[in-house]
C-alpha cells in the first residue's frame, strides 16, 4: 500500500471558513490524503483565504511567495488557493505567482478532487464558477473521522444585503439555504462523532428559510428541529444581521434550553448617516430597541457586536455617536475594525477618512469595548455556569471549556473528559478567561 499523500491547509479568517477546510480536507481525504500541520512535508498546500480583512489579497501573495523555495525543493507539490480572494482574484492569482496549480472558489470545492487529479497530469485549474449542484450533497459520503466536542455547521451562504463595505455578495453570491432535512443529517452525523455542541454558519444566518416538509422553515424553526436532536447539547448561530430577527427568533432565546444566550449582532456604526451610507437599512434607536426586546427575552444574554471605524466620510460626531451606541447597549464582547476599501465596494470610491483619525477612533473605541469586556467577565465572579469542556490545560489537572456564554473557562483538578458537560462556579476573572471550579 502507498504511503498516504500529505494535505496542509492554513484557513484564513471567518468561522466559514473553518468549516470549508473541514470540508476541503474531507474530500481530499477520500483520494488518499491525510492532513499535516507543516507545509514543509506537505504533497498538497491549500490557502482557504478571506476578503474581510484589509489587505487580504497582498497578504496571500505574500503568503505564495514564502513557498517558492518549497516548490523549487519538490517540483511534485501542489499548491492552491481557495476561498473568497480566489473568487475576487481568479487568474490574476496565477499570473502573479505561476507557482499557484488550482484556484477555486468556495462554491465549488467540492471538486477538489477532479481538480486535484488535473494537476497531478501537469494542468493549471481555474474554478470560480457558481454551479447548479448542491456541494454539501456532493460532500455527504466522503471519508469522516471522530471529531471533537463543538462543530460548525453552515446552513446558509451567501448575501442579498450589499453593505457598500463588503464584498460577501461578490465572493459567496446571493443567498442560498440549505434544506433542513439534509442540515439535520449532517447535525446527527456529527452528534454521532462526538459532537456535542453546533454552531449555525451563515453570512447572513438569520435570513434561513431552507425548505422544509410543508413549506420552508425559519432559522427559529430549524432550531427547534435541532433541539430534538438526542445528543446534541448546546445550539448556536452568527452571523446575523438586525433586520433579520425575526419574532419567533427572539422568543427562541427565551424559551428552547439547547439555544445559547450568546447574539452576534452586528451593528457596524452608531450614526444613522453613516448606516445609511454603508447600506445597513437599519437605524441606530431600531437597533437599540431590538436589543431591549432581545434582552425582555432572556435578560442574561450576552450580546456581542462589529464595529467599522473611519468609514468614508465619518466624522467625530458621527464616531460619538458609535461610542454613545456602545456605551447604551453594553457588549460583553465586540470585533472592531479600521475602515480599509475593498476594490469593487461602492464605499472604495468616497472620500477617505484620515488614517491618524481613523486610528485613534479605532483606539478609543476599543478601550470602551475591553472595558466592557472586563465588566461582564468580573460579574460572572460567584456566578454558576454550564461548561462544556473541549481539551485539557496547561496545567496538571485541569480542563478547558466553553461557558453557555462563550467565555473561556478553566477549572482545575477537573475529572471530567473532553466532551463533558459540567455545572462550575465562576472563581476568579482574567483578562481574557474565567477560572472555575466543579459544582458537586
Amino acid at each position: 500500500m502507498s504511503a498516504p499523500k500529505k494535505l496542509f491547509i492554513k484557513t484564513y479568517g471567518c468561522q466559514m471558513n473553518v468549516y470549508d477546510s473541514e470540508r476541503m480536507a474531507e474530500a481530499l481525504g477520500g483520494e488518499g490524503y491525510v492532513e499535516t500541520k507543516s507545509a514543509d512535508d506537505a504533497d498538497m498546500i491549500l490557502l482557504n483565504t478571506c476578503h474581510i480583512r484589509e489587505k487580504a489579497a497582498e497578504k496571500v501573495y505574500s503568503e505564495l511567495g514564502r513557498f517558492k523555495g518549497l516548490k523549487a525543493e519538490k517540483p511534485d507539490l501542489k499548491i492552491g488557493v481557495a476561498g473568497c480572494v480566489a473568487q475576487a482574484e481568479g487568474e490574476e492569482i496565477m499570473r502573479r505567482q505561476p507557482l499557484v496549480d488550482l484556484v477555486v472558489g468556495p462554491q465549488s470545492y467540492h471538486r477538489l478532487p477532479e481538480m486535484e487529479a488535473k494537476t497531478r497530469e501537469g494542468e493549471k485549474v481555474l474554478d470560480t464558477d457558481f454551479p447548479e449542484e448542491d456541494k454539501f450533497e456532493k460532500l455527504k459520503n466522503r471519508p469522516k473521522a471522530k471529531r471533537g466536542p463543538t462543530a460548525f455547521l453552515t446552513v446558509q451562504e451567501g448575501c442579498d444585503k450589499f453593505c457598500a463595505f463588503c464584498v460577501v455578495p461578490y465572493t459567496r453570491g446571493a443567498e442560498v439555504s440549505r434544506p433542513a432535512d439534509r442540515i439535520l443529517t449532517e447535525a446527527r452525523d456529527l452528534v454521532e462523532r462526538g459532537v456535542r455542541e453546533i454552531t449555525l454558519l451563515g453570512q447572513n444566518v438569520n435570513a434561513y428559510h431552507g425548505a422544509g416538509p410543508n413549506g420552508d422553515l425559519t432559522l427559529a424553526q430549524l432550531i427547534w428541529e435541532l433541539d430534538k436532536v438526542d445528543g446534541l447539547e448546546r445550539i448556536r448561530f452568527t452571523t446575523s444581521h438586525p433586520n433579520d430577527m425575526q419574532d419567533d427568533l427572539i422568543e427562541a432565546h427565551g424559551t428552547c434550553a439547547k439555544l445559547m444566550p450568546y447574539l452576534h449582532l452586528p451593528v457596524q456604526a452608531g450614526s444613522d448617516k453613516i448606516l445609511k451610507r454603508m447600506n445597513r437599512s437599519h437605524t441606530a434607536e431600531s437597533y437599540i430597541r431590538l436589543i431591549e426586546r432581545i434582552r425582555a427575552a432572556r435578560s442574561d444574554i450576552l450580546i456581542s457586536g462589529d464595529f467599522i471605524v473611519g468609514f468614508p466620510e465619518e466624522t467625530e460626531e458621527d464616531f460619538q455617536a458609535t461610542m454613545d451606541l456602545v456605551e447604551e447597549v453594553k457588549y460583553g464582547t465586540a470585533y472592531s475594525f479600521k475602515y480599509s476599501t475593498r476594490p469593487g465596494t461602492p464605499a472604495a470610491e468616497r472620500p477617505q477618512v484620515d488614517p491618524a483619525a481613523a486610528d485613534d477612533r479605532l483606539q478609543r473605541l476599543q478601550a470602551l469595548l475591553t472595558r466592557q469586556q472586563r465588566e461582564v467577565q468580573d460579574g460572572m465572579v460567584g456566578r454558576e455556569v454550564g461548561v462544556l469542556f473541549e481539551k485539557t490545560g496547561r496545567l496538571p489537572g485541569q480542563m478547558v471549556g466553553k461557558s453557555d456564554y462563550l467565555h473561556a473557562v478553566h477549572v482545575a483538578d477537573c475529572n471530567r473528559d473532553a466532551g463533558e458537560l459540567a455545572r462550575v462556579r465562576i472563581v476568579s476573572s482574567g483578562a481574557n478567561s474565567l477560572a472555575g471550579e466543579l459544582i458537586g
